[in-house]
C-alpha cells in the first residue's frame, strides 16, 4: 500500500497548462491547419483557381463545400487559403514583436528623451482605432496582400513595445541588472542577455494572442478589397465573394468557419501559455475563485 502510494506521489505531474482541454483542442486545431496549409496540393481534391464545375451548386459528395459563383471548387479554395493566411499571421506578428520589443526594450532602459519620443509615436498609433489606421494604410498603399501586411504589422508594434518598456522599467533596478551594469557590460548586452529571458514570456504570450487578431485583420483588409486579390485564394476574400452571393450560404459560411477556428485555437493556446509562462497570474486567478466560492455560500445560507 505504502508502495503505491510512493510511486504515485513520485509520478511526474503535467503542467497545469497541458491539463486544459481547450488548449489541447487549440493546438490540434493549429495543428490539423499547419498539416493542411502544407500538404494542400495533396490533400485538395481540385485546383482552387480552375473554373470547370457547376456554377454555384450546393454542397454534395463531389464538392463538400460546393462551388463558388466561377464554378471552383470552394473546399479547394478553403484549403489553399490555409496557405496564406496562417504563415503571414504568423509573420507579421514576428515582425511587429520584434519591431515592438526592440523599440520598448531601448526606452525602458534608457529613458529620458529616447523614452519620450518613442512612447509619443506608440501613443500616435493607438490614438486612432487599429483596422481604421490599418485600412487607411493599406488604402494609401494599394491594394495588395503585401501591404495589407505591413498594414497590420503597423498597427500591432505599439503593443509590444508598452509592455516590454514595462518589463524593462521593473527589471533596470533589479540587482541581477545592476551588477551587470557595475561590471562593465554594455546597455545592449544586458537588454539582449539579462533582461531579454525574463521578458520573454508574457511577450510570447502576447504574440499568441495577437495571431488570431492579425488573422481577423487580415481576412478583413481582404474583405473590402484592400488585401489579397482575385483570383487568389483567401479567407477574407472569399467571405466578401459569399456576401455577394448572400442566397448560396455555403460560398461565405465555410471561410468564415477556417477563421473562427482558427482565432479561437490561438486564443486557447495564448490562455494556456500565460497559465504556464505567468505563473503569479494563473495562482491570482485560482486564489481569487477559491475564495469567492466560500462567500457566495455564506451569502446564499445567510
Amino acid at each position: 500500500m505504502s508502495q503505491a502510494r510512493g510511486r504515485r506521489r513520485l509520478r511526474p505531474a503535467a503542467p497545469p497548462a497541458l491539463r486544459r482541454p481547450l488548449a489541447l483542442a487549440g493546438l490540434a486545431v493549429i495543428g490539423a491547419w499547419a498539416v493542411i496549409a502544407i500538404f494542400a496540393p495533396l490533400v485538395a481534391p481540385d485546383n482552387p483557381l480552375a473554373q470547370k464545375f457547376t456554377i454555384l451548386a450546393g454542397p454534395s459528395a463531389g464538392h463538400w463545400f460546393g462551388t463558388d459563383e466561377l464554378g471552383r471548387d470552394v473546399f479547394s479554395r478553403v484549403l489553399f487559403g490555409a496557405r496564406i493566411t496562417l504563415p503571414l499571421a504568423v509573420i507579421l506578428i514576428l515582425a511587429a514583436m520584434i519591431i515592438g520589443s526592440v523599440i520598448g526594450g531601448v526606452a525602458g532602459y534608457f529613458g529620458g528623451w529616447v523614452d519620450n519620443v518613442l512612447m509619443r509615436l506608440a501613443d500616435l498609433v493607438f490614438a486612432f482605432p487599429g483596422i481604421i489606421l490599418a485600412l487607411a494604410i493599406a488604402a494609401a498603399l494599394g491594394p495588395q496582400l503585401r501591404n495589407a501586411v505591413i498594414a497590420v504589422v503597423v498597427v500591432s508594434w505599439p503593443s509590444y513595445a508598452r509592455l516590454v518598456r514595462s518589463l524593462v522599467l521593473s527589471a533596470r533596478s533589479a540587482q541581477y541588472v545592476v551588477a551587470s551594469r557595475l561590471l562593465g557590460a554594455s546597455g545592449v548586452r544586458i537588454l539582449f542577455t539579462d533582461i531579454r529571458p525574463n521578458a520573454a514570456g508574457p511577450v510570447l504570450v502576447l504574440a499568441a494572442l495577437d495571431i488570431g487578431n492579425a488573422v481577423l485583420l487580415l481576412s478583413g483588409l481582404s474583405f473590402l478589397g484592400l488585401g489579397a486579390q482575385p483570383p487568389t485564394a483567401e479567407w477574407g476574400a472569399m467571405v466578401a465573394e459569399g456576401a455577394l452571393n448572400f442566397n448560396d450560404w455555403w460560398v461565405g459560411l465555410f471561410p468564415g468557419l477556417a477563421i473562427l477556428t482558427v482565432v479561437l485555437a490561438f486564443n486557447f493556446i495564448g490562455d494556456a501559455l500565460r497559465d504556464l509562462l505567468d505563473p503569479r497570474t494563473a495562482r491570482a486567478v485560482r486564489a481569487t475563485g477559491t475564495r469567492l466560492w466560500p462567500m457566495r455560500c455564506c451569502g446564499s445560507s445567510g
